[in-house]
């Protein structure tokens, strides 16, 4: 049995995981989160040095996506896995402004998704991701978005457009399959909206991590990129929706090490 001496902090309002991560971050230290990506997400954007900073993860949540990617196991063999193994560096998306992501940061129909599951829980309703994505596809119109990736610019009509750091979103629907955690690389996708009468063979497609075969997937390697859309009043980073009309995000590697698979 090994005898390591840790503190246990339990959050009891919003901003008090922020403070304390913040807190603690400043020197040398290893932080536990136990949750889901939302979770990994607070904690990661208030972590005040990521190269000083060793992080762990309990898979606890409702989605845990980067989990999945970062092979973490649930329970006690994450636990097992902290413990017994070296952590590794992990890249993060910086999306400014504090803010990071260290799975998925989009725009588009996922925003859609988030907004709708928000609205459905203030009305004391639970919907689930594919519930709330097939409702969306009924009703999404595509939106039109300039994007920049080391200085290179495209226009595109979409369905969605997203930073990729890990490949899975929604309860690992795999976006983005190839996507690698620790190669210093963003994948930025663009999914074409197709016409309605084709969402479903273009869904399964999705749902089989298949679709980047198709011809509405555009995919780009980059350290860099920006996201201008149409209308846009929100962004999601992990799944957590932020208010903002565009999105600038760049890859940041070997500076925070994590254990993972």
């Amino acid at each position: 049995m090994k005898k390591i001496a840790y503190d246990v902090f339990f959050s009891a309002e919003k901003g008090d995981i922020a403070r304390e991560v913040f807190r603690l971050t400043r020197e040398e230290t290893t932080i536990i989160a136990v949750g889901g990506d939302g979770t990994l997400n607070e904690v990661l954007s208030s972590i005040a040095e990521p190269e000083k900073t060793v992080l762990g993860l309990i898979p606890a949540g409702t989605g845990n996506d980067f989990a999945a990617k970062a092979n973490i196991p649930q329970g006690e063999k994450a636990l097992d896995l902290i413990l017994g193994s070296e952590p590794k560096f992990t890249d993060f998306l910086d999306c400014g402004e504090g803010k990071r992501s260290m799975n998925i940061a989009g725009l588009g129909i996922d925003v859609d998704i988030l907004e709708r599951r928000e609205r459905a829980k203030q009305k004391g309703k639970h919907m689930s991701y594919f519930s709330s994505l097939l409702r969306s596809l009924i009703k999404y119109k595509p939106v039109k978005m300039k994007i920049v990736s080391d200085g290179e610019e495209r226009d595109y009509s979409v369905l969605i457009a997203a930073a990729c750091n890990g490949s899975l979103f929604g309860g690992e629907i795999p976006i983005c399959p190839t996507a690698a955690i620790d190669d210093g690389k963003i994948d930025l996708i663009a999914v074409d909206c197709p016409k309605r009468i084709l969402l479903p063979v273009y869904l399964i497609k999705l749902m089989r991590g298949k679709l980047q075969k198709s011809k509405i997937y555009h995919r780009v390697l980059c350290e860099e990129a920006e996201i201008f859309p149409e209308g846009t009043e929100s962004v999601q980073l992990d799944g957590e929706l932020i208010p903002a009309k565009s999105l600038h995000v760049k890859i940041v590697s070997g500076k925070l090490r994590m254990y993972r698979g």
